[in-house]
């Protein structure tokens, strides 16, 4: 049986959440299914500075609460940019075979963003929160980590930042790619937000969450105290909205079979095999 090992960065700061517990429900799954031996170990960033060593062969960096801005120079982001750069030192030697892969959910990808200067991250006029459909931008179907996705597909988003304004040099520059902005509104005079980058061949991120697992999350916004919660900061309709899309087999269940799983068989491939399909 195939050994793995998967290092999941915590970047949710103690606080109560849904996102690890899909990740974790997501990789015990993959494991499952595909016959592997797969160890996953997790690392508190915000909180304890814990970051994982090079001995891991996938990284998925979560999603948090907060701004990823005021963390600017803070010591957590200290240690987490020392993190990134030993995973680049070690993706940019050719000896290494076989690089390391990296996932970057939400805040991590909005910190992301900031730290390689791809784009504006900006507060929003007001907190994004439900269900939505991503739209793939052209060349996005030639990613491995898009194979077999719908145009467009559907995501749970929530959050308070976005990030605008990319920088096509830059991205071009870095290895990249721009995958998907967020819905297609016309009528409305604001710049769309990007809701995924493919920063280099080994690192990835997605502005939504692609762990978000339908039925768990239903049953968890049915919960009297975070119905409440929700009704409370965005109106019963939006909480009646995102039930009804949660369990709807074609949008979040979808993604929740796709992305991560996808991402992880690309990870997983020989190096030699996992060259990125390049667009013109």
């Amino acid at each position: 049986m195939k050994r793995v090992k998967i290092a999941i960065l915590d970047l949710y700061e103690g606080q109560a959440n849904q996102g690890m517990r899909c990740i974790r429900e997501l990789l015990t799954d993959y494991g499952r299914t595909h016959g592997l031996e797969l160890q996953f170990d997790e690392f508190e960033v915000r909180i304890k500075q814990e970051t994982p060593d090079l001995s891991y062969d996938i990284y998925i960096s979560s999603g948090g609460p907060g701004s990823p801005l005021d963390s600017e120079g803070s010591e957590w982001e200290v240690a987490y940019w020392s993190w990134l750069q030993k995973i680049e030192d070690f993706n940019a030697n050719p000896a290494n075979l076989q690089p390391k892969q990296v996932l970057f959910i939400c805040h991590s990808f909005q910190l992301v963003c900031r730290h390689y200067a791809v784009a504006h991250v900006t507060a929003r006029k007001s907190t994004a929160f439900g269900v939505f459909p991503v739209h793939m931008l052209e060349g996005a179907t030639e990613e491995p980590v898009f194979t077999g996705l719908r145009d467009p597909f559907y995501a749970v988003d929530s959050r308070s930042y976005q990030v605008i304004q990319p920088d096509h040099r830059r991205i071009s520059a870095l290895g990249g790619q721009l995958l998907a902005i967020e819905k297609e509104r016309p009528h409305v005079p604001l710049e769309r937000a990007i809701m995924a980058i493919r920063f280099n061949e080994y690192m990835i991120g997605t502005q939504f969450h692609p762990e978000a697992d339908a039925a768990g999350m239903s049953m968890y916004l049915q919960r009297d105290d975070r119905k409440a919660t929700v009704i409370a900061e965005h109106g019963e309709e939006k909480w009646r909205s995102m039930i009804d899309q949660l369990n709807d087999p074609d949008k979040i269940r979808y993604t929740y079979s796709h992305i991560i799983p996808n991402f992880l068989d690309y990870a997983l491939r020989p190096a030699g095999n996992r060259q990125l399909r390049k667009t013109a």
